[in-house]
């Protein structure tokens, strides 16, 4: 028979193991962890789920998303863009809660002529507001091969980062009264869709339908992740998981600088004319952080 302290030992040591399933690395396939959700066929989970692509024709985009809401994570996706002439097409990789005031972490990757290089847009969103892009050029050609784009969301900072390489980060700062998304749970999702009413060069190159189908191809998910389920998170209120203090060490900030000073192409906190009445509060505080810094740096 079970004496009583064994069984509150059981228990404990099964919720443990619940838990650290939960917050632990998943590198699943697309069939166990994503929804395709539009598209008509256009999108393909292929190679017994190890990979999946989206493609994009003159009739429609197509589009997934993860089949988990997360409240933090460090995610990781393996992309190779839409190659040649993309003028016109926008990849969408990012995350976003359900609702009307939804919360948002965006990489737009936006398409280009043959030979020219590709745009990463990025913006983070609260309650619906978003107004924060920052632009850059990528040092590579991402459309000969994968390479991993990442999301670190924790409570104190969301830092995005290219091949390991951070581009950006928005710290928490909801002490000078700058929203920062903590509270809503987030899908992951992707799409491939038609923008040249703005995508390249602001609208002035067309999407040349002679190209299409546009194909962008997907593997390698990660998400090291407190994952959302029945109105509560998987993460303890106290976690011994590394991502969820996680920073940029001195390295990681010498790195963000070399990405800003070689490759920023607008950062909306250099944008003087956007904001008459004052920069945003973010902006005023690049000293100790580096949401925002002059391009000139």
């Amino acid at each position: 028979m079970t004496s009583p302290t064994s069984s509150v030992i059981g228990r404990i040591i099964s919720m443990l193991v619940m838990i650290s399933l939960l917050v632990a690395p998943s590198t699943g396939n697309f069939y166990q962890d994503f929804d395709i959700m539009w598209g008509d066929g256009r999108a393909k989970i292929l190679n017994n789920g190890e990979l999946l692509t989206l493609s994009l024709d003159k009739a429609s985009g197509s589009g997934f998303q993860s089949k988990n809401q997360y409240l933090f994570g460090n995610i990781d996706m393996q992309i190779k863009l839409v190659p040649r002439n993309s003028a016109g097409t926008v990849t969408a990789y990012y995350m976003r809660s359900e609702g009307m005031a939804w919360d948002e972490i965006d990489f737009e990757f936006l398409g280009n002529l043959s030979g020219e290089p590709y745009t990463i847009h990025t913006n983070v969103f609260t309650e619906e507001k978003g107004d924060r892009e920052q632009q850059f050029h990528l040092w590579f050609d991402p459309t000969a091969d994968f390479h991993t784009y990442s999301v670190l969301w924790n409570p104190q900072r969301i830092i995005f980062s290219v091949d390991g390489t951070p581009i950006r980060e928005f710290k928490n700062l909801e002490s000078i009264g700058v929203q920062f998304p903590k509270a809503q749970p987030m899908r992951i999702h992707s799409s491939l869709w038609n923008g040249d009413d703005w995508a390249t060069r602001g609208g002035l190159v067309k999407t040349d339908w002679a190209q299409a189908p546009f194909t962008a191809s997907y593997r390698n998910f990660r998400a090291e992740a407190c994952v959302w389920s029945s109105g509560a998170s998987s993460c303890p209120t106290s976690s011994s998981s590394s991502w969820l203090s996680q920073e940029l060490d001195s390295a990681g900030q010498e790195s963000l600088r070399w990405v800003r000073k070689n490759h920023m192409i607008y950062d909306y906190c250099a944008d003087t004319k956007r904001f008459p009445r004052g920069m945003p509060p973010e902006c005023k505080v690049a000293t100790s952080s580096m949401n925002c810094i002059d391009n000139s740096q």
